[in-house]
């Protein structure tokens, strides 16, 4: 059984991500999530979906991009 890096559980149904040259291991996408989701610059929330990148700063969403940088930033969705 492998040990989830984030909590320390020990599970069967483990899995892994490798991302930058590094392998993690975890139980729970919400361990996952913890772990490797970028945060929002403007509100701190991890950013699970597709985000906004304004320069080299990463966003939630549009309106967060948009609050702090004051860029015409829209979401791509239509």
């Amino acid at each position: 059984m492998e040990k989830c890096e984030v909590c320390g559980n020990e599970y069967d149904k483990a899995f892994f991500v490798e991302a930058a040259g590094a392998r993690h291991t975890f139980d729970s996408f919400e361990c996952a999530i913890q772990k490797m989701a970028p945060v929002c610059e403007h509100c701190g929330c991890k950013v699970v979906g597709h985000g906004v990148e304004v320069g080299d700063k990463f966003f939630c969403c549009a309106h967060c991009a948009r609050m702090a940088t004051k860029a015409d930033v829209r979401d791509r969705a239509a």
